[in-house]
């Protein structure tokens, strides 16, 4: 029975990843995924079609699209005999909610897409031991003994032997009473990946093209976070100036400035610098924006990249998302750059449907 059953189970995940899997893009461009997240699942929603069927009525019973009818009458549920509209009593289209791992998404997205995996340089999934204090033992050091359980002890040894006055108590651990704490080690994964996401939040950035950002970000997320152990996330934002933020306010800042890119490569240098060493850390950056920079920033911009980041970059991507006020000639600056650096990826991604191509053409490297 216990087979039988986990056979089934076995065979509804597999149904859940095929429908998954097919509607990829519509879960992609409506960020559905991102607001059921949890700690380790995600919530999908998978709809469950009724096939349509006839059903034997009563002849003349009238309805919608029976009788003669007048131009121009609306067509009104069918109406009881106070006039009053009906309940309906057939049974309507589902939707279904099936969680999923982190784990499992990554999968069906490198699957979809034919991604190849993430090859780590340096120091990859490196784990530490970490003691955690779990359990209660007879013998240890003084320093461990569980103060509460060992009087506990002592009390309940005095009881039974009728030693113990309730008007003048008096309660003397003896050795067989003491209680310590005991530990085991368990492995701890250290963080070898950090992930950087710079955006421009200058006043040609719309609400819409930041939640674009959110949602590649969430899947760029996903598909690094399968191939290390931990992963660090750094967020900064720029207009004129570059800082960096949390992710709340990464997707949620609306400034009105104007745009030096230079600002934000600077501030993403010196955070690897002092925080993330390529030596002990694979980092990835992605920077998005609509293109738009001062003109005297751009030959900047291009040597911080070739002299200072990218040496340190596992993979460097830029997204550029089309603005109605932006001039998105940056773009063409990054692209130039692509030929002679591997791991620079350039992409557009002018809406909601290009978020998937775009991932695609960032995580194709598997760098």
């Amino acid at each position: 029975m216990g087979q039988k059953i986990e056979q089934d189970l076995q065979r509804f995940r597999k149904i859940v990843r095929g429908k998954v899997k097919s509607n990829l893009s519509k879960y992609i461009g409506r960020g559905e995924m991102i607001g059921k997240k949890g700690k380790d699942f995600v919530s999908i929603p998978v709809p469950s079609i009724n096939l349509p069927q006839f059903r034997y009525g009563n002849k003349n019973s009238g309805g919608v699209g029976v009788g003669p009818g007048q131009p121009g009458q609306p067509l009104t549920p069918q109406q009881g005999e106070d006039g009053e509209p009906q309940a309906g009593d057939q049974p309507g289209g589902h939707i279904l909610e099936v969680d999923l791992t982190m784990e499992e998404l990554a999968e069906i997205l490198g699957e979809e897409l034919a991604l190849p995996r993430i090859e780590p340089r340096g120091h990859k999934n490196v784990v530490t031991e970490k003691d955690k204090y779990t359990s209660i033992r007879s013998v240890g050091p003084e320093s461990l003994r569980h103060f509460k359980r060992t009087y506990k002890r002592a009390i309940k040894r005095q009881i039974s032997a009728g030693t113990y006055d309730p008007i003048s108590p008096k309660v003397i651990p003896q050795r067989e009473d003491k209680q310590y704490r005991s530990w085991k080690e368990v492995p701890k994964p250290d963080a070898v990946a950090c992930v950087i996401y710079m955006m421009d939040v200058s006043g040609s950035m719309t609400d819409e093209q930041k939640e674009i950002v959110r949602i590649e970000a969430f899947w760029i997320d996903t598909w690094i976070k399968k191939h290390y152990k931990g992963v660090d996330t750094v967020y900064i934002i720029h207009d004129a100036v570059a800082q960096e933020v949390d992710e709340h306010r990464f997707y949620h800042t609306r400034e009105s400035g104007g745009t030096k890119i230079s600002s934000a490569y600077e501030l993403c240098n010196k955070i690897i610098d002092t925080r993330y060493p390529p030596s002990q850390w694979n980092v990835y950056a992605f920077h998005f924006s609509d293109g738009d920079n001062w003109g005297d920033d751009v030959p900047k911009c291009v040597d911080l990249l070739t002299t200072q980041m990218l040496p340190k970059l596992n993979l460097f991507g830029y997204g550029q998302v089309e603005s109605p006020y932006g001039s998105g000639e940056f773009f063409e600056h990054v692209n130039e750059l692509v030929d002679d650096h591997k791991n620079v990826v350039a992409s557009r991604v002018p809406d909601r449907d290009a978020i998937l191509g775009s991932i695609k053409e960032f995580l194709k490297t598997g760098r």
